[in-house]
């Protein structure tokens, strides 16, 4: 048999845990006292992952930082940077040490309040998915060598093949410029990036990306009565990866996200501290897949001997549907009694937590979150900048017609756009969209001729059965079965009763004429 090979991959191992992340933090020396906690922000780095029997070990730190009120002349607010290492080993059936294992992070979680103005209580509940995936190879009977006497029956096979599966880096590098009405920069004290409205699509042997980095910087200014200053923009960016081996045509699954991150001051020209240098890895998992449709050989059988067909069971990929969707959002979020009335918006920040995905008829419904931090200016002297938090609900329902319980998807959601907008000193209207990138593939399990064993035909059997046959066709009745069982061929009983094509007719006889009819000799 001449066979082809398909180049797939599959996940051995899926696993998510929570775990949490807590420890006191004692404020460094050279930090002022803590009045008040503005605003907290965190985030996971992994660094080092190991797998062994049945274990995927993982080792890490939260980094956090905080923005705070402090009660000194000429100084009102501050901020400072920790971190709390950890260790989590997660159980893993079928892990093995040199497995290939994903570890994705989500921190769900973050709580940092005050024990005494000198030391900081840090809670942080930490999502871990350690997914473990293997390339291997199918082999699939597409055609037979120079045989003769031997009827072949074809059927199609659509699939997914793997072509490419990397892991790469893309680096943002630019300066920001201040506006010049805005002054110099002594100390930058707070700052937020985020990715918006990212876009990667293939080309011939490598992949575009553009989107937009979203900057927000709050200094102080090197003049001594100058109030904080802040900016936020957004930096657009594009490039090229090299990903040898793709198309236009074939379908990437690809996830990306924040490595690392630098904003910095540095001087321009003049020597004046008026340039933000921003630096961003991004770091991204890229597979791509060809679809592909090709005839296999699905039974066969020889007029001469007796050919046994050995099956076995495998499991292939076709893409049912890629949909790409936006989701619209918005509601009014109300200041609690005790909060400071807002003066004015600084900035907001939104991060899309998926609760819920189930399968609904002809499409998926998605139900989330946009976790929403907006920072303001107050009316309150003592602490002149504040944060309200909240959450944005959103529902979606992204259209896959014919989508079944044996269909699986892998479903990315990022926010898109987020806006905040002051209705009045205690309320505030946010709108957001988010993009829901989905892939649903159907899974098949297939039986698979892997060899063929072969005997003499039973020629004692073969006298038993009648050499003219006038059949009546039931429904359940094809060519091909009525040919095998008979021991004659498809042209054959096509030429017999004048028949065109792959159909009989049911109820009404045809006769069918066993081609091997003799014993040997």
């Amino acid at each position: 048999m001449i066979k082809k090979n398909i180049h797939m991959n599959r996940i051995k191992g899926n696993i998510v845990t929570q775990i949490t992340v807590d420890d006191d933090y004692n404020v460094q020396d050279n930090k002022p006292d803590v009045i008040h906690i503005i605003q907290s922000k965190g985030e996971i780095k992994l660094e080092e992952t190991q797998v062994w029997d049945n274990h995927v070990s993982i080792k890490g730190k939260l980094l956090f930082d905080v923005l705070f009120s402090v009660n000194e002349e000429s100084q009102n607010v501050n901020s400072l940077r920790g971190e709390i290492p950890f260790e989590e080993t997660i159980n893993v059936d079928g892990a093995e040490q040199g497995d290939y294992v994903t570890v994705r992070n989500q921190l769900d979680d973050l709580s940092i309040s005050m024990i005494n103005s000198r030391k900081l209580s840090v809670n942080a509940i930490v999502s871990l998915q350690a997914i473990i995936e293997e390339l291997y190879d199918e082999e699939v009977a597409v055609d037979l060598g120079d045989l003769d006497e031997v009827e072949v029956k074809k059927e199609r096979l659509e699939c997914l093949q793997m072509v490419v599966s990397q892991k790469d880096t893309y680096r943002i590098k630019e300066d920001i410029v201040l506006p010049s009405n805005k002054p110099n920069i002594q100390e930058i004290l707070w700052k937020n990036i985020q990715l918006r409205g990212l876009e990667v699509r293939l080309g011939e042997g490598q992949l575009f990306i553009k989107g937009e980095v979203l900057t927000f910087v709050l200094y102080r200014a090197e003049e001594e009565d100058s109030p904080l200053q802040w900016l936020e923009t957004a930096v657009p960016f594009h490039g090229e990866i090299e990903c040898m081996g793709c198309t236009e045509e074939m379908v990437p699954m690809i996830q990306t996200w924040i490595l690392s991150q630098e904003l910095e001051a540095k001087p321009d020209y003049d020597g004046e501290e008026r340039v933000l240098q921003l630096e961003i890895v991004l770091e991204m998992i890229i597979k791509v897949y060809q679809e592909e449709g090709f005839d296999m050989i699905a039974d066969l059988y020889a007029l001469d001997r007796e050919i046994i067909p050995i099956r076995t069971d495998s499991t292939f990929e076709s893409l049912l549907i890629k949909n790409q969707s936006k989701c619209r959002t918005a509601e009014r979020m109300k200041m609690e009694e005790s909060e400071a009335k807002i003066l004015q918006i600084c900035h907001s920040t939104g991060t899309v937590k998926i609760d819920e995905i189930n399968q609904v008829e002809d499409g998926i419904s998605v139900e989330g979150i946009v976790q929403v931090e907006i920072l303001y200016v107050s009316n309150d002297d003592q602490s002149p900048f504040n944060s309200h938090s909240g959450t944005v609900f959103f529902q979606h329902t992204i259209e896959a017609p014919n989508i079944n319980k044996d269909c699986i998807h892998r479903l990315t959601a990022d926010l898109e756009q987020l806006t905040t907008t002051m209705i009045d000193s205690d309320q505030i209207e946010v709108k957001a969209t988010i993009n829901l990138n989905t892939v649903v593939m159907q899974k098949n399990t297939i039986p698979i001729i892997s060899q063929v064993e072969e005997e003499p035909l039973d020629f004692e059997k073969l006298q038993e059965l009648p050499s003219i046959t006038a059949y009546i066709p039931r429904d359940s009745d094809d060519l091909w079965n009525l040919a095998k069982q008979n021991y004659t061929t498809i042209a054959q009983v096509r030429e017999t009763n004048n028949l065109k094509g792959n159909d009989i007719p049911k109820g009404i006889p045809i006769l069918i004429i066993k081609t091997v009819n003799q014993m040997p000799g």
